[in-house]
């Protein structure tokens, strides 16, 4: 049964993050693109499994990618490498002590940042296919 009003405010959240993170790395801020990219991703799974009333717990996009694609039948063929590369971002883009020196916006440039917001933009249009096909 699909929740419609659930997918949808799901999905706002994550087209309003990815938003966000278009705007950090257009400003320079790439460690927070890179956090918000994977936000985004991860909340666009999450407001598919809401939508279908199958809710799925925790923050690894590449473990709800492939749960979901389970649940739906939906072919996750080349999202592998994106969803873990976004789950690598999920912690040192924002906490200094998983670096053993410096700060994460020491670590992270344009390129990750770019990088990061395509593969949110993939699993996210993943996503509006899968839905848009049930």
């Amino acid at each position: 049964m699909r929740d419609e009003e659930e997918y949808t405010r799901w999905m706002k959240s994550a087209q309003a993050t990815l938003a966000s993170a278009r705007s950090d790395a257009k400003e320079g801020f790439y460690n927070w693109a890179c956090f918000k990219a994977q936000q985004a991703a991860e909340l666009a799974l999450k407001a598919l499994s809401w939508g279908l009333g199958v809710p799925v717990r925790g923050h690894s996009v590449s473990r709800m990618l492939k749960e979901l694609g389970e649940a739906t039948g939906g072919p996750i063929e080349g999202l592998g490498d994106c969803a873990r590369f976004l789950d690598s971002l999920y912690i040192p883009t924002r906490y200094a002590d998983a670096w053993s020196e410096g700060s994460p916006h020491d670590y992270y440039g344009e390129q990750e940042s770019q990088r990061a917001i395509k593969c949110a933009e993939r699993v996210i249009e993943w996503v509006e296919e899968i839905w848009g096909s049930l």
